[in-house]
């Protein structure tokens, strides 16, 4: 159990049955009235975003999480196979608690958080920056430069994300990997 102003960023308690990660914090002390903490707290299963108050002095449940590099190495129906870096260990993940499955290739690390006390798997996360091949993109036209205009483009892992006009097939570019979005390329 922890109290209420001992909350951080990052910190994951447990409330209603359910996981919740805390992704931002404020401490609030009005003019008149006890001191109050306003969350907002991100639900570790479906990613909704909450806002809580919690009093000053009130306890909640905390979880310990722990998170470790893991490797992904294939797909097997709807799970994802990744195996630990320290002990080779093999789990499956299903693919909807992975963030970013659509940029992932083969031998790309990631980082799942697990619940320290019972051992199951929380998330996977992919780093937020990746770099990737465009297997297929329109040829862009020489000299349209002027504009921010963007065309699709389909990746190495078969996603597809919007590119800038210049960027042709084979190109290596980077990628956010929590919205898809382009970043830049890359120097060979």
């Amino acid at each position: 159990m922890i109290n209420a102003q001992d909350i951080k960023n990052g910190t994951c308690i447990r409330m209603d049955g359910r996981l919740y990660f805390c992704i931002e914090f404020l401490h609030v002390k009005p003019g008149k009235g006890n001191t109050f903490m306003r969350t907002k707290l991100k639900d570790v299963v479906d990613g909704r975003v909450l806002e809580r108050r919690f009093n000053i002095g009130e306890k909640l449940e905390d979880v310990r999480v722990e998170r470790r590099p893991y490797q992904y190495l294939y797909t097997e129906g709807e799970d994802d196979i990744f195996m630990n870096n320290e002990t080779f260990e093999q789990i499956p993940i299903g693919k909807d608690l992975v963030t970013g499955a659509a940029f992932m290739k083969e031998g790309d690390n990631v980082e799942v958080v697990t619940d320290a006390t019972t051992e199951t798997v929380l998330y996977a996360e992919m780093p937020i920056k990746t770099v990737l091949t465009v297997e297929y993109t329109e040829p862009g036209l020489k000299g349209d430069t002027a504009t921010n205009t963007l065309k699709p483009a389909t990746l190495e892992t078969g996603a597809e994300i919007r590119v800038p006009l210049f960027i042709n097939t084979g190109d290596v570019i980077e990628v956010d990997t929590r919205d898809g979005s382009y970043i830049g390329r890359v120097k060979a």
